[in-house]
């Protein structure tokens, strides 16, 4: 599950207003940073199994990470949630997924420049290959025509490529709009603010508007593309903030572990010379 349901960062810029935009994500998260620095912490619990499960959770905010999930839950049960429900039934399937292969390839970019920054050539030429391709091939990424040439999506973020060189997690963090996070993937963030090209689009080519538009409709289609899952989640889990706690950060030692060990050769494997 794509737990970012609810980004905010990703929203575009006007090309006049760089230094300010790119202050806005960041003074966000700092914000509630400061939050949750002000806020009530779990102290460490003496009992040895306590301990470790307090260690194992990497939690020690829970009492002002359970509030910000309480509110961002109860936000989005009025707010993004029935938009999300409204999209999914105004809009048919097979333009919902042309859709959401259109905000995919939009975001490559920040994939490759990721790919790049952990040293991984072959994800990174893949990521690039997808782009091209989508963009030209696939009617400007409505049709995923690189995953057919055998180029298919990864998801990497600079968050972990700052794992990837041995940055620490930090505590585990539950921002307001964006969902799970931690200190590295809430920084990781804002870098990727800076690496997405759209966010320096000049003024005067008519995209500024697109860029607005396409951000808009990655958060409605995310949410609405988890929308029977959260139902469950909800209606399932004695503690849906503790399942999602848990289910984020497998997620994301999975996917670092798979960043690092990605040792492949840079040409693709369907290249024979």
């Amino acid at each position: 599950m794509n737990f970012t349901l609810f980004s905010f960062f990703n929203f575009p810029k006007s090309s006049e207003l760089k230094k300010k935009n790119f202050l806005l994500p960041c003074l966000t998260f700092l914000g509630c940073l400061g939050i949750f620095l002000n806020g009530c912490s779990n102290p460490p619990p003496k009992d040895p199994e306590a301990l470790a499960e307090y260690k194992h959770n990497n939690d020690k905010y829970e009492p002002t990470n359970r509030k910000m999930y309480n509110f961002t839950m109860k936000m989005d049960k009025y707010t993004l949630k029935p938009v999300a429900k409204a999209y999914v039934w105004a809009v048919p399937k097979v333009i919902r997924k042309s859709l959401s292969n259109m905000i995919r390839t939009m975001d490559e970019p920040v994939v490759f420049f990721s790919d790049v920054g952990a040293g991984k050539s072959r994800r990174a030429g893949d990521a690039f290959a997808r782009w091209c391709i989508n963009m030209v091939a696939g009617i400007g990424g409505l049709i995923d025509v690189a995953e057919m040439a055998g180029y298919k999506h990864h998801d990497t973020t600079p968050g972990m490529t700052l794992a990837s060189w041995g940055v620490k997690s930090g505590p585990y963090l539950f921002v307001p709009f964006m969902g799970p996070t931690s200190l590295r993937e809430g920084g990781g963030s804002i870098i990727a603010v800076g690496l997405s090209p759209w966010n320096y689009v000049p003024r005067g080519y008519g995209l500024i508007t697109f860029n607005w538009a396409y951000n808009i409709l990655g958060v409605i289609s995310s949410r609405a593309d988890y929308l029977d899952a959260m139902n469950q989640l909800q209606q399932d889990s004695l503690d849906p903030y503790a399942t999602i706690r848990s289910a984020y950060q497998q997620q994301q030692d999975a996917e670092i572990k798979a960043l690092i060990e990605d040792h492949r050769a840079t040409v693709p494997a369907w290249y024979v010379k």
